[in-house]
C-alpha cells in the first residue's frame, strides 16, 4: 500500500485541501489515487471496490470540485441503496465541502417527512444523495429536476440491484442529460451491472482494487461497541485490564493522535504519538523509545506506522475503525510477530457496523464481540495478578528476613492473616500513592499547594488526579507538580497562575468517579518550602 502520492498532487483546490487537512487524512487510499484524477477529467468510471476503501471521497472530492456554487440547480446526483448509506455519504460530502461556500447537499430517502425534503429542494440544492425510490418519487411529483445534472454516481450498484432497484435506476438515468458523466462503484461486477455500464456509460475506465488473501491465524481479533464520548475511559480500562508490555494504538487522523496521546499522558500512561507531520528525527526518536521499552504505548496513524517492525507488541487497538480495509490488515499485523500470539481490539461506534461487516467479509475471519470492561473487571484483574506474583515469590523462597518482620508485627497483638491482608491492601490500594509524608509539606517555588477532598479511601490514584485536572480544566498535564495521597484527601502542586482555573474548573466535577462535594482549597503558601 505504498502510494507515495499526496492529495496535493491532484488537481484540486486549496479549499478542498484544507477540508482534507481538517479531516486529518494523510494520504489518499488506492481507490482514490486511481479514480479522482479520472473523474476530475470528466471520464466515466466503473470502480470495483469494497465498502471501507475510501471510495466515498473517491467520487466526493471531484464531485464537489466540479460544482458551480453560483447555480442553484441540481448538478450532482448520488444514488445509494439504503437510507443509512445516503446519510453517511451526505455527511462526508458536507465535511469535504466545508470551505466551499454556497454548496448545498441534501440527503433524500424514505422514512423521512417528505415536506422537509420539499423545503430543502426549494432552497436550491446542487448535490442530491438519495435512495432510488425516494428520488423517483420526487421526480414523479415534479419537485426534482435533473436538467442541470452533469454527474451521476451509482454507489454500491450491486446492492441496489439485489434490492430490486434496477428499473428505478434506469428510469432515473433516463431523466438525466445524455452528456452527463456516469460513475459506478460496485463490490462485484455481475452481468446486470455490466449491462447498466454498457447502456449508460461512455467508454468507461474500469478500476479494480485487488482483493488480497489474508492470513492472521495467530491474532485474537475482538471488537467493542463504544460511543465516541466513552472511548478514552474504555481504552484506559482495557490497558489496565490486559496490562500489556507494548501497545500500538491506531487513530485515523493526525489530530486524533495528538489529542489521544495528550489524554493518555495526562492519565499517567507512558505514551508517545507518531504521525506524518512530525520531523523524521523526532519520529526516529519516538520509535527508538518504543523499541527500547521506554514508552509502553505508541499512538500512530497508518502512514506513520508503516516502518514499525517491533516483535514484542502484545496489543493493537483500533481506536478508530480504519478508513481502508487494507489498513486493518496492516494494523493488526503489527502484533503476533516472530511466531508469537497477539491480540487486536477494534472500537466500533453505532454507525460503523457496516465497516466491521465489510472487514469480516474481506478477511473471512470472525471478529468476536466482547463486553465493555467495568472498573470491577480491572480491580479483579489487578487482584488476580497480585495473587500470582505473591505465589511466585513464595515458591522462590528466601523469605527469612521478611518472616522476621512479620514476627515483629505479630508481637504487637496482630495475627499473621491481618498482617498479610494489610500488606495486600497497601499494594492494591496505595501502590503508586504517596504515604507517610510529613503534614507540613509545602509547594515548590512558583507553585501553590492545593488540597483535594478525595483520597486513599476513595481509591484515588495520582494519574486519576492528573487526568481529571487536565481534562476538566484544560491545564497541561506536564504543568502539574507533586501529588500526595492521604486517607481522606490529596494534595497537588500547580503553577500559581493556574490556581483559580483549577479551583473553578473542578467545582462539582469528579475524579475517578468520585464527585467533589467540597471545593478544592489552597493550603500551602506560595513559594514556602
Amino acid at each position: 500500500m505504498e502510494n507515495n502520492i499526496t492529495f496535493k498532487e491532484f488537481n484540486i483546490s486549496e479549499k478542498m485541501l484544507r477540508a482534507i487537512e481538517d479531516m486529518g487524512f494523510e494520504e489518499p487510499t488506492p481507490i482514490q489515487v486511481r479514480t479522482i484524477p479520472l473523474i476530475l477529467e470528466g471520464r466515466d468510471v466503473t470502480g470495483q471496490a469494497q465498502t471501507g476503501t475510501g471510495k466515498t471521497a473517491a467520487f466526493g472530492v471531484p464531485a464537489i470540485e466540479r460544482v458551480d456554487p453560483d447555480s442553484r440547480a441540481t448538478q450532482v446526483l448520488v444514488l445509494s441503496p439504503t437510507r443509512e448509506l445516503a446519510i453517511q455519504t451526505a455527511e462526508e460530502f458536507a465535511r469535504l465541502a466545508k470551505h466551499h461556500r454556497g454548496i448545498n447537499i441534501l440527503p433524500i430517502y424514505g422514512g423521512q417527512p417528505i415536506d422537509r425534503q420539499f423545503r430543502g429542494l426549494q432552497r436550491g440544492v446542487q448535490i442530491i444523495v438519495g435512495t432510488p425510490g425516494r428520488v423517483l418519487d420526487h421526480l414523479d411529483r415534479g419537485t426534482l429536476a435533473f436538467g442541470g445534472v452533469h454527474l451521476v454516481v451509482l454507489d454500491e450498484a450491486d446492492q441496489m440491484l439485489d434490492m430490486g432497484f434496477r428499473e428505478d435506476i434506469e428510469k432515473i438515468l433516463d431523466e438525466t442529460p445524455q452528456d452527463r458523466q456516469t460513475v459506478l462503484f460496485s463490490a462485484t461486477l455481475p452481468k446486470p451491472i455490466l449491462e447498466i455500464s454498457r447502456r449508460f456509460q461512455k467508454n468507461p475506465e474500469f478500476i479494480s482494487v485487488a482483493r488480497r488473501e489474508v492470513t492472521v491465524p495467530q491474532i485474537e481479533q475482538l471488537y467493542l461497541e463504544v460511543r465516541s464520548r466513552d472511548k478514552l475511559e474504555i481504552l484506559s480500562r482495557l490497558l489496565d485490564l490486559y496490562d500489556p508490555e507494548l501497545t500500538l494504538i491506531f487513530s485515523n487522523t493526525k489530530r486524533g493522535v495528538d489529542e489521544l496521546t495528550t489524554h493518555l499522558q495526562a492519565r499517567g500512561y507512558f505514551a508517545e504519538g507518531l504521525h506524518g507531520d512530525m520531523k523524521q528525527v523526532l519520529r526516529d526518536r519516538v520509535m527508538a523509545k518504543f523499541r527500547a521499552g521506554n514508552i509502553d504505548i505508541l499512538v500512530a496513524t497508518d502512514v506513520a506506522a508503516r516502518g514499525i517492525d517491533v516483535e514484542d507488541v502484545d496489543l493493537v487497538i483500533n481506536y478508530d475503525v480504519p478508513q481502508d480495509i487494507e489498513y486493518y490488515i496492516h494494523r493488526i499485523g503489527r502484533t503476533a510477530r516472530a511466531g508469537r500470539t497477539g491480540r487486536a481490539v477494534t472500537f466500533v461506534g453505532p454507525k460503523e457496523y457496516f465497516k466491521l461487516r465489510t472487514i469480516q467479509d474481506y478477511t473471512r475471519i470472525k471478529i468476536a464481540r466482547i463486553p465493555l470492561p467495568t472498573q470491577g473487571d480491572v480491580e479483579e484483574s489487578r487482584t488476580r495478578k497480585l495473587i500470582e506474583r505473591v505465589q511466585h515469590v513464595i515458591d522462590e523462597g528466601s523469605l527469612d528476613h521478611y518472616e522476621n518482620l512479620v514476627d515483629r508485627i505479630i508481637t504487637g497483638d496482630y495475627t499473621a492473616l491481618e498482617v498479610a491482608a494489610a500488606l495486600l491492601k497497601l499494594e492494591l490500594g496505595v501502590g503508586e500513592r504517596g504515604q507517610g509524608l510529613p503534614q507540613e509539606i509545602r509547594p515548590a517555588q512558583g507553585l501553590a499547594l492545593l488540597k483535594i477532598p478525595a483520597g486513599r479511601e476513595h481509591q484515588i490514584r495520582p494519574k486519576d488526579i492528573v487526568g481529571a485536572l487536565a481534562g476538566e480544566t484544560g491545564i497541561p498535564g506536564n504543568a502539574i507538580g507533586a501529588i500526595n495521597i492521604y486517607d481522606r484527601h490529596s494534595t497537588v502542586d500547580v503553577p500559581l497562575e493556574l490556581v483559580e482555573q483549577v479551583i473553578e474548573g473542578m467545582k462539582g466535577k469528579t475524579i475517578a468517579r468520585v464527585r467533589l462535594t467540597q471545593p478544592i482549597e489552597v493550603v500551602g503558601a506560595p513559594g514556602e518550602r
